[in-house]
């Protein structure tokens, strides 16, 4: 039996749930405790946060696949809706989802970390990073612009390639693979705008510094980084799904 809209929204929203939980969680340890100690860097900061990101990506596939499809992104379900016929009508309610889910899962993780937030930065002026994504050269917002639109095309791009039942078998090794698609992207693009290459992992995580009195959030300090985030994964997720069924795909055979 399909799985009503319902079903597939609540997918949604768990499936973004745990990668939150584990992504912004994995970047809270990194940046909040070293050796145990509140305010000082772990060892092995960025990778454990790559790595970290790539399982978290993995075990969302996991807890939504089999109803939703486990978009757990709004480019993903874009890019779906434009080149797999994914019904339009479901792009909205499964993009607001995925921002609940992310919501939701933010405030999660601030409830847990927050005597560690509060050690390390009490006034909640420098700490919204943690949550959410910023340019590493905020004088201008084109080079993080450029990063989100080359980093969300390759993910969707080899995404498509992956999930291709002409290109790949499909099978449980397909969430490892995008895991390790997210792990790889972060590792070669995340120095730029910290590789969101997800509008609901950036915008629900980045609504929640507001509501919880983050000052540096992005949204409402005038500063208008959240729009990067938000563009630059749409416009890249169309750019690699366009680019991998007009520059491949179209060569496959046919079963």
């Amino acid at each position: 039996m399909k799985p009503s809209l319902t079903a597939e929204l609540c997918a949604e929203f768990l499936g973004t749930l745990v990668l939150i939980l584990i992504g912004v969680g994995v970047v809270a340890m990194t940046v909040l405790f070293g050796a145990g100690v509140p305010g000082e860097v772990v060892r092995g900061g960025y990778t454990n946060i790559t790595i970290g990101w790539g399982i978290a990506v993995t075990m969302g596939i996991l807890v939504a696949g089999r109803i939703s499809g486990a978009h757990l992104n709004p480019a993903v379900t874009l890019a779906l809706a434009a080149f797999r016929d994914f019904p339009w009508g479901k792009v909205i309610p499964y993009s607001l989802a995925q921002i609940a889910g992310a919501f939701v899962a933010s405030g999660i993780v601030y409830w847990n970390y927050r005597p560690a937030f509060h050690k390390f930065d009490p006034l909640l002026e420098k700490s919204a990073g943690v949550f959410t994504t910023f340019p590493a050269f905020p004088e201008s917002l084109a080079p993080g612009f450029v990063d989100q639109v080359i980093g969300t095309a390759l993910l969707l791009l080899l995404v498509f390639a992956i999930t291709d039942p002409r290109n790949q078998p499909s099978g449980a090794l397909t969430s490892i693979l995008v895991g390790l698609v997210v792990v790889a992207i972060g590792m070669s693009w995340g120095g730029m705008h910290g590789y969101a290459i997800n509008p609901a992992r950036d915008f629900g995580p980045r609504l929640f510094t507001v509501t919880a009195g983050f000052r540096n959030n992005g949204l409402t300090d005038g500063t208008g980084i959240f729009i990067v985030p938000i563009v630059g994964p749409l416009l890249g997720g169309l750019l690699g799904a366009f680019c991998y069924d007009n520059l491949l795909r179209r060569f496959l055979p046919h079963d």
